[in-house]
């Protein structure tokens, strides 16, 4: 494709510009995977406006392109996009302008943190409700523990501590004194206190003091809060030096309880990751040098981002009686002995948001399934003619009423309706841009039909995109819509998975070549991701690890029991293992 001429501010007369789409734009436009139709479409939408466009709108180009029969096209078509940069082009950058443009976060002017805005943090809101509700039905209660952790606690369990010490915030002053026009602090602590990393030293001396015999367990308990940990690399949702969270934690008079309630959290993780965001995970065990840090054995939930990258999006830990033993959580059994408890500990943090965008966005912005979305249908009333705005509005707010009295998931429909002074196309850009499942623009010409204009985010740039249901119909088949959103989003979301886990690669030096190259965003099924292969588990493969700049991220569940070909050594080995970079 070349570029010819550069119009800005060109604005073109609606019938000139119609008739030189109409006449010029009939084929097959291949850069986009657009039918020509939907393409002609798209384009009167560019200048009618019904199509969210970015904020610049009134820049196009005249581009040339060698057509199917040898003959030239003309083509006017606007060149800014919403974003600045593709999943192509720049995988990362790309990333952070999904976060900026559909706002949910931002960089805060505390360093290394983050500002989560409303829409981000109705996400989370949601991620909350519904893990919140599956804790509660596995027998769970929530409580909170102090942000503040005095530091002999972490003296207690040395593994612990060095697993965690580069990242400790250590409050050491109580106060600040103003010397010489500057605030200093003052009131060293006599011990200082470590702003909570997580919770297992605390929580461990909290059931110390609960537990003293084997009526009193098991105990389980969740609680909702933030953690801080001194990332030098910070990345919104993914690595900040503060984040929330939740972290569940459980004593148990046995080995074999603690183990499968380690394992129930594991499940109910992959659970909410697969149904509620829609996003397909693998299960499994960490290696010995991956594990938690005191830990007997952690368990993960390990999903593929759109670039084959690997987001560890869960974990559950059993901790045996490591942290029984340094903390003193003794119980008497029913045989009358002193006995020390099984714990575990668990959590899920506002990285899942991380992965929901690098999973569900696209170039547009983001995109955000039924589930989780804090409005799953937005109103946007279209007033053109403001004699006849209260008209539009009574339509638009009878509408919000109706969908209103709907379920969805179990649960009332989320509808918003939007009656902010803007103009409706740029509200339906941003609630493009925000993700919102289901857009329902309304004006005077649905009124007369009783009709509505419907578009559907996930079938941007696709013929489906706008619809024009009667009102009946859109309300009696909107859980059925929503639904559909949902399972298309996971059926996607697991084809990717599905298709990018290699497995046909048996040598090392086949492995070496693989993951010689970096990692880009996946096209059709093609490009670095996964690698399922054997492990011999010699601690020297570490050190190839870090060479290779990989990982393993996990022990799949479903292991083949064959013999094969370490992928790091050569040497023999029986045990699977994904290999993958990871976030």
């Amino acid at each position: 494709m070349t570029v010819l001429y550069h119009i800005p501010h060109l604005k073109p007369k609606a019938k000139l510009f119609h008739g030189l789409i109409e006449c010029l734009c009939w084929k097959y436009f291949s850069d986009r995977s657009v039918h020509k139709k939907a393409y002609m479409s798209e384009c009167r939408r560019s200048y009618d406006g019904n199509l969210a466009h970015p904020p610049n709108k009134k820049s196009y180009c005249i581009y040339f392109i060698p057509s199917l029969y040898s003959t030239s096209v003309i083509i006017i078509w606007r060149t800014n996009m919403s974003l600045k940069h593709t999943r192509e082009q720049n995988y990362p950058e790309w990333y952070q302008d999904v976060i900026t443009v559909s706002e949910m976060a931002e960089v805060s002017s505390s360093p290394g943190c983050m500002v989560i805005k409303p829409w981000g943090y109705g996400i989370w809101e949601r991620i909350q409700r519904v893990l919140d509700d599956k804790i509660k039905e596995t027998g769970h209660e929530n409580c909170y523990f102090p942000l503040f952790i005095p530091l002999k606690f972490f003296q207690k369990e040395a593994e612990h501590v060095d697993g965690f010490a580069k990242e400790m915030a250590v409050v050491t002053h109580s106060r600040l004194v103003n010397e010489n026009g500057k605030l200093v602090p003052a009131g060293e602590l006599e011990e200082p206190l470590i702003v909570r990393p997580t919770s297992e030293t605390i929580i461990a001396d909290s059931f110390s003091k609960w537990v003293e015999s084997y009526r009193d367990l098991p105990i389980m308990i969740n609680q909702w809060a933030n953690v801080v940990r001194w990332e030098m690399r910070p990345r919104i949702f993914l690595r900040t030096r503060e984040f929330l969270w939740q972290e569940g934690h459980t004593a148990h008079s046995n080995y074999k309880e603690a183990e499968e309630e380690t394992l129930t959290m594991l499940n109910v993780y992959a659970d909410v990751a697969e149904n509620a965001l829609a996003m397909p995970v693998l299960r499994g065990r960490k290696p010995e040098h991956e594990k938690f840090p005191g830990a007997v054995d952690t368990y993960c939930i390990e999903a593929m981002m759109q670039d084959g990258r690997a987001l560890q999006a869960g974990t559950s830990h059993f901790l045996g009686q490591n942290f029984a033993k340094s903390a003193d959580i003794k119980f008497q059994s029913k045989e009358g002995k002193l006995e020390y408890a099984y714990t575990t500990s668990w959590g899920v943090s506002t990285r899942l948001i991380g992965g929901l965008i690098m999973t569900h966005a696209d170039n547009e912005g983001m995109v955000v399934p039924p589930v989780l979305a804090p409005y799953q249908i937005v109103i946007v009333p279209v007033i053109k003619d403001k004699s006849k705005a209260d008209e539009v509005m009574d339509y638009a707010t009878n509408l919000y009423k109706e969908l209103a009295k709907k379920s969805y998931n179990g649960e009332k429909l989320r509808v918003k309706l939007d009656k902010r002074d803007k103009d409706s196309l740029d509200k339906g850009w941003e609630w493009l841009r925000k993700g919102a499942p289901l857009i329902v623009e309304v004006g005077l010409r649905d009124i007369e039909k009783n009709g509505l204009m419907l578009k559907t985010r996930i079938k941007i740039n696709t013929p489906e995109f706008k619809q024009f249901p009667s009102v009946t119909e859109f309300v009696e088949t909107i859980e059925d819509r929503l639904a559909s959103i949902q399972n298309e989003m996971l059926a996607t979301a697991k084809a990717r998975l599905e298709n990018n886990i290699r497995t046909d690669i048996k040598t090392k030096e086949q492995m070496r070549e693989y993951f010689s190259k970096q990692n880009a965003f996946l096209t059709d099924n093609n490009g670095i991701a996964f690698v399922r292969g054997k492990w011999c588990e010699d601690p020297e493969t570490e050190a190839l690890l870090k060479e290779m700049k990989i990982t393993i991220r996990c022990i799949p569940e479903d292991q083949t029991n064959t013999e094969g070909e370490c992928l790091l050594t050569g040497k023999k080995a029986t045990l699977d293992v994904i290999y993958a970079r990871s976030y």
